[in-house]
């Protein structure tokens, strides 16, 4: 018996070794790109994957640009689409997650999120869009080192610049080129409200421009875009 205990003991501290060394990486990962911008996500990896199954060929259209060369009326799109109390929370809005939760059982299926920029851009740098508990706490624990290490106009800017608009399409610029023929610093109100519509399901809703759906969202974001502030 007491050889048992002390075999479990040993198992878990390596366990919790190893756990606290992986989440060391991310942290590391979090801080460096606090300075640089990184060059790829995770899920831009597993898109290109997915491009390069059906085409060896194929290539993502992603450019970073600096936070000061994107429009401030795509900043206020997004936010306003995404996240409106972006500014206040500290990671997690939980009143936005307790509605989702009510939402959701009341459809009875999953039908609203209750993601902040924040949790959106730790999912994308790090994970996959599996809904398992194991992906939720990961995503939580990168949520608050982002919020940590960060100040909110880094955490925007890198999340404008590496979340997905379109088969393929990564970050404002290469979303503007595509689908306004213009740099992201260009975008006015009404194109970057349309650019907001597209977040929750990129690859779908890209191919659905001009449908109703879009149309209507659309003024729904731009009449919610002069009260939102901007890191």
């Amino acid at each position: 018996m007491k050889l048992f205990w002390q075999w479990t003991r040993r198992t878990l501290a390596a366990l919790i070794l190893i756990i606290l060394a992986w989440q060391g990486w991310y942290f590391g990962w979090v801080v460096y790109w606090k300075y640089a911008n990184p060059s790829g996500t995770r899920f831009m990896s597993m898109r290109l994957d997915e491009l390069r199954g059906k085409n060896p060929k194929a290539e993502l259209k992603q450019q970073w640009v600096p936070y000061e060369r994107i429009s401030d009326s795509l900043k206020r799109a997004v936010i306003a689409a995404e996240d409106a109390k972006f500014l206040d929370h500290e990671g997690f809005d939980w009143e936005g997650i307790q509605k989702a939760l009510e939402k959701n059982q009341k459809k009875g299926k999953v039908v609203a999120g209750g993601s902040t920029i924040t949790q959106q851009l730790a999912k994308n740098l790090f994970l996959s869009s599996e809904k398992t508990p194991w992906r939720k706490a990961q995503e939580a624990v990168i949520t608050l080192m982002l919020e940590t290490v960060m100040d909110k106009q880094r955490i925007l800017e890198i999340y404008l610049n590496v979340v997905e608009w379109g088969p393929g399409v990564f970050g404002a610029e290469a979303a503007a080129r595509l689908y306004y023929g213009i740099p992201a610093t260009d975008l006015n109100a009404q194109q970057a409200a349309r650019l907001a519509v597209l977040l929750p399901n990129p690859r779908k809703l890209g191919r659905l421009s001009n449908s109703p759906y879009i149309a209507s969202r659309t003024q729904v974001i731009l009449g919610r875009m002069n009260a939102v502030v901007v890191p």
